[in-house]
């Protein structure tokens, strides 16, 4: 039997080859292996049960804060979009959200709930498993200042509970226990009524007038060097418009690189080096990537 024999229930159900560039805000990315779409927690369980324990897992969002190369992945991909998608109020100031759920949704409902501050999660580009991964945050914000708990799933499909405090957190940063995955946080505000959905669009509209909104693009390419911006370090070595195939660094925001429709993967990550040894050369500063990159070269 190989790696990749399935249950016949699942074998049906899993998509082998599929492009990842079909699944990531970049859109670029070569096939997966397989590519599984679980109906509910219980279904996915039974899934990772079934994988022979050899074969690597990768769970994605919206795939906006990841750059698949151009060979794909190796292995298993759970897309958890739609699917951990449970928001509900829990308590007085906490919620119960889903590792699927789109940090837009969980802005727009905290404010009905009138709650916050959550307007910065309309910033996050991506689901709260994507948030919580890498401690996402926009506008000022960040994830796991509102963390109180999370559940997970285990690659031998066993629910657990943990506390935040379980968890080293920093500026985009988390690390915790090793092969689990996050199904979903209980997250705690304050009482915030006078809030509404103007602020969500005032803040938005601040993001459009300085992003490249619409275009393809993975959000923030580079995390913020102490006391300073990565932005500013790549503006000023004269990198916007700067262009390696199908891919540039913006022309509206130097943190950005996109996609105009014909780049490959392996272009963005060649212009994402460029930009980090330019801006070491010129400045001396280490920029480190935000965006995660998986999967092999072609």
């Amino acid at each position: 039997m190989n790696a990749f024999a399935l249950p016949p229930d699942f074998d049906a159900r899993v998509l082998r080859g599929e492009p990842m560039s079909r699944h990531t805000s970049w859109h670029v990315g070569g096939p997966a292996d397989l590519f599984f779409t679980p109906h509910d927690e219980a279904d996915l369980a039974t899934f990772l049960r079934s994988l022979d324990a050899s074969i690597p897992i990768l769970w994605i969002g919206l795939g906006s804060n990841l750059l698949v190369r151009d060979g794909g992945i190796r292995g298993a991909v759970i897309d958890t979009h739609g699917v951990f998608d449970q928001l509900q109020r829990v308590g007085e100031d906490e919620v119960w959200c889903g590792a699927g759920v789109a940090c837009a949704k969980l802005a727009k409902q905290c404010i009905k709930w009138g709650l916050g501050p959550a307007e910065f999660f309309a910033g996050i580009p991506g689901t709260l498993g994507g948030a919580l991964a890498m401690n996402a945050g926009a506008f000022g914000g960040e994830t796991w200042n509102h963390v109180v708990s999370v559940a997970t799933l285990d690659r031998t499909g066993a629910r657990r509970e943990r506390n935040a405090s379980e968890y080293s957190v920093g500026y985009r940063h988390v690390a915790g226990p090793e092969n689990e995955w996050f199904l979903g946080a209980r997250l705690k505000f304050e009482p915030r009524p006078g809030v509404s959905n103007e602020d969500i669009r005032m803040l938005l509209a601040r993001r459009k007038a300085t992003q490249p909104i619409g275009e393809w693009s993975c959000g923030s390419v580079f995390t913020n060097p102490p006391g300073d911006h990565a932005a500013r370090l790549i503006d000023s070595c004269g990198l916007k418009g700067f262009r390696i195939g199908g891919a540039r660094v913006s022309e509206m925001h130097a943190n950005f690189i996109v996609n105009d429709g014909t780049a490959m993967a392996s272009d963005i990550e060649q212009l994402i080096a460029h930009v980090m040894h330019t801006v070491r050369d010129r400045h001396g500063v280490e920029l480190k990537p935000e965006v995660r990159v998986v999967g092999e070269a072609a």
